[in-house]
């Protein structure tokens, strides 16, 4: 494969080292003026955007993204290691800086990791980085051997000329010293394609690696919260009985914590304090769906026209269905956790956080005082749910460790983070559609309300209003002669967040589902329906048909038990085939799953077999577990027991077939939400006759 030329000269690049450092080169759009941020001081925590290679040869990546299970640090470090020809076991990872240079500029103007968007926000500037270092230790190897560098590669963590060789490390520091080419091409080593292992599993497996609530150090002390409810404030708590062990009181207009010296006395603690809260009156579930469907039947804001929608419609009666699907909870297994110290006039934070820029700032204007003395670490993400924004459990640790006088670690209890999850916020869709008499789609109307998720989550640790719903993903893929999409912003009274995919899973749910509704109600099997409305769609056709080729797809007649979805997102595309049933106790069992994925040139196809698989089932246990229950505009703490949740034994069989493409490289972490609840309610209808258009599924509770 041919990789272009590299948009690279040493005018992009700052470019470092020498004596005791090796080689050090920044990422693309680095500002000259800060310098370079990485140091060699032993003990030192080093941070940059920078590929760095040591003088004994190891190849440290410093990644932008942050660490949630996705396996990004591999990945990203996997393409730098190839373009630079760098031996896989000399590889390792490092988070980089706080730096407005590096914004993941794919989604927003700040550091984020989310969307499915790692690989395809950082391949370049880690690709362009990498060849020029591989460029300098190519010309510091032929000035050393006086031949053209021009004949000389770099393979294995070698420059290699004919029968010499040197290692990076006994070049690094000439290469250092070597004046940087004009221009680097890319190229594609060795390591690309490469199922190779995750950087990050053994410390995860030998538990060495550390998370937020891990930090420890001298002086700690240990604190627990409970925070009102939104727009409430506490009401009333027994001071006495809370201190009466040692712990000490903390509390505010919206939130009481206790200190203590381990988190379980914090926790205990609260609990004797009793607090009390008010909250906001009609906040509940039925008022959320209420005020969903009440918008449906309001103007909305139109997002697509395309054709003569009212000339195809007069006078005729397209079919039309209306879906529900209630806010999407976390379920997270790590509590949400900061650890914050000041020293002086400056401030330290430890936290998990998939937005560490927007951290910062925020920890900042709690403290009133400037980014420049905040110090934020961003620690490895266990869960990306509803501290992952950080900013107000940070803002509670600040205030908490200002009152008592001393660093503190705050850790948000189960119940509470329940409580206060800002879940993938609800939707209600009404679609309708007419299909022409020569098996298209004359029209296509779709209609969406709900609230913003990412976004809001976003706008809420800026500090700035909640921004309108945006109805991404709503326009389905299959071409029809007449499109209207239109959307309306609820006001909800819960907070909403982002959970993988974000709000495109919610679209493609109704979209996939009524388009089955649609091919069934003319009576024509759905993939060859789908099939040919995709003309303009070709990879996603590709994907389809692969998966139901390779799943043994027997038309979705009625009692098969087979459903299919497709969907396109994040630069991929899916085809999804599931088997499932109600069985006997009316609980909805999946049995197979076999997924077909076109995600254009594959890093490493492992890692993509992974997050398809764990998207799956992640997007599973939302459409099958059950829905939260809404309280004070709160999801009401349960415990797992009473979720609903698969066990290991209930989980389907997965397969997943990866289509060769040498395409851009898409996301993927967010594709199994976006297919798995349509694919299986489409299923749960060829085999019941019953058409589930709410989600979390229930069975006992069918359109």
């Amino acid at each position: 494969m041919r990789w272009p030329s590299a948009a690279v000269d040493r005018r992009t690049l700052l470019i470092g080292g020498g004596a005791g450092l090796g080689l050090i080169i920044a990422f693309a759009a680095w500002p000259r003026r800060a310098g370079s941020p990485l140091r060699g001081a032993a003990g030192e925590q080093v941070f940059g955007p920078y590929l760095r290679i040591a003088q004994d040869g190891r190849v440290t990546v410093a990644v932008p993204q942050a660490e949630t299970g996705q396996g990004a640090w591999t990945g990203l470090a996997q393409i730098a290691a190839d373009e630079l020809g760098a031996a896989w076991d000399m590889v390792a990872v490092e988070p980089a800086p706080l730096a407005p240079g590096y914004a993941n500029r794919l989604l927003s103007k700040t550091r984020l990791t989310a969307q499915s968007s790692s690989i395809r926000a950082f391949e370049g500037p880690l690709r362009e980085a990498a060849a020029m270092a591989r460029a300098m230790l190519c010309s510091a190897a032929a000035a050393r051997w006086k031949v053209d560098a021009s004949a000389c590669e770099a393979r294995d963590g070698f420059v290699i000329s004919g029968a010499k060789r040197l290692g990076f490390g006994d070049l690094a520091e000439e290469a250092a010293g070597v004046r940087a080419p004009a221009s680097a091409a890319l190229r594609r080593g060795v390591l690309a394609g490469q199922s190779l292992p995750r950087l990050d599993l053994p410390a995860k497996s030998d538990g060495s690696l550390r998370f937020a609530g891990d930090v420890r150090f001298a002086g700690l002390r240990f604190a627990s919260v409970r925070i009102a409810p939104p727009g409430g404030r506490v009401t009333a708590f027994d001071r006495a009985a809370a201190e009466a062990n040692g712990a000490r009181i903390v509390s505010r207009e919206g939130w009481i914590a206790a200190v203590a010296e381990t988190t379980w006395a914090a926790s205990g603690a609260l609990d004797a304090a009793s607090p009390r809260f008010s909250g906001p009156a009609n906040a509940d579930t039925p008022a959320i769906e209420q005020a969903l469907i009440a918008a449906l039947d309001r103007p909305m804001a139109t997002v697509v026209d395309e054709g003569d929608y009212d000339a195809a419609v007069e006078g005729k009666r397209p079919l039309a269905a209306t879906y529900r699907i209630a806010p999407t909870p976390h379920l997270s297994l790590e509590p949400a956790s900061a650890t914050v110290r000041f020293s002086g006039d400056r401030l330290e934070i430890w936290v998990a956080t998939i937005a560490p820029d927007l951290a910062r700032a925020s920890a900042a204007k709690a403290a009133g005082i400037g980014e420049g003395q905040v110090t934020l670490y961003p620690m490895p993400v266990g869960d990306a749910g509803s501290g992952a924004m950080g900013g107000d459990l940070i803002a509670i640790a600040i205030a908490v460790a200002r009152a008592i006088k001393a660093p503190v670690a705050l850790t948000m209890p189960a119940a509470t983070g329940q409580n206060h999850d800002a879940c993938r916020p609800p939707l209600a869709a009404r679609i309708s559609a007419l299909a022409d008499a020569s098996g298209g789609l004359a029209s296509w109307h779709g209609r969406f309300a709900g609230a913003a998720g990412l976004d809001a989550a976003l706008a809420r640790a800026a500090g700035e209003a909640l921004p309108d719903f945006v109805a991404r993903g709503a326009t389905p893929p299959y071409a029809a002669a007449a499109m209207r999409i239109e959307a309306a912003s609820v006001d909800l009274p819960i907070r909403c967040g982002y959970l993988r995919g974000d709000v495109e899973p919610l679209m493609s749910f109704a979209n996939e589902s009524f388009i089955d509704e649609l091919a069934r109600a003319r009576g024509v099997e759905p993939l060859a329906f789908r099939i040919g409305l995709l003309g303009g769609q070709p990879r996603l056709a590709c994907a389809l048909g692969s998966a139901a080729g390779r799943g043994g797809w027997d038309g979705g007649a009625r009692g098969s038990s087979l459903g299919i979805a497709c969907a396109s997102g994040f630069g991929s595309h899916i085809g999804l085939m599931a088997e499932a049933s109600i069985g006997p106790d009316q609980r909805i069992q999946v049995t197979r799953l076999v997924a077909a994925v076109d995600a254009g040139r594959l890093v490493n196809p492992g890692l993509v077999e992974q997050q398809v698989e764990g998207g799956l089932l992640h997007a599973l246990v939302s459409a099958t577990g059950a829905g939260p229950e809404i309280i004070a505009g709160m999801p009401r703490a349960r415990p797992l027991a009473a979720l609903g949740l698969p066990t290991l034994k209930a989980l389907p069989r997965i397969e997943v077939v990866l289509l060769p493409s040498e395409e851009a490289s898409g996301g993927v972490s967010g594709l199994g939400a976006l297919v798995l609840a349509a694919a299986v309610g489409n299923a749960i209808f060829a085999a019941t006759g019953m058409r589930l258009r709410r989600l979390p599924f229930d069975a006992m509770n069918a359109a």
